[in-house]
């Protein structure tokens, strides 16, 4: 058994990109600045499927919190197979509202507990 959680703060780096896949699906990739107080920045690439009208909003420096998990997707690109890891958004909150985050984040943590 095992369990596959990212949760992400950053900012956001620039504007967020909404697209409609062939299937009608709406996908919205975010690209996340991660800085950690010793270490340079992290770039993380999000996507969010399906996104609630509200993520529409979202903007270049925003900050947020991101609750998904971390997958690796194959496609074809130049007659030749590439791959990309990537953050899959279940939730991108604000950082600052903390009564939701922790709503938020309480299902997942407990999915961790070991009893």
């Amino acid at each position: 058994i095992g369990a596959n959680i990212a949760i992400l703060r950053g900012v956001i780096r620039r504007e967020p990109d909404a697209r409609v896949l062939p299937s009608g699906d709406e996908v919205l990739s975010i690209e996340l600045s991660v800085r950690d107080v010793d270490r340079p920045a992290d770039t993380v690439p999000v996507v969010w499927q399906n996104p609630p009208t509200s993520a529409f909003k979202l903007a270049e420096g925003d900050d947020v919190v991101v609750v998904g998990r971390v997958r690796r997707r194959f496609f074809r690109s130049g007659g030749a197979t590439s791959s990309r890891t990537e953050v899959h958004a279940d939730t991108v909150l604000g950082a600052r509202s903390s009564a939701r985050l922790r709503t938020a984040l309480v299902p997942v943590l407990e999915t961790l507990s070991v009893d």
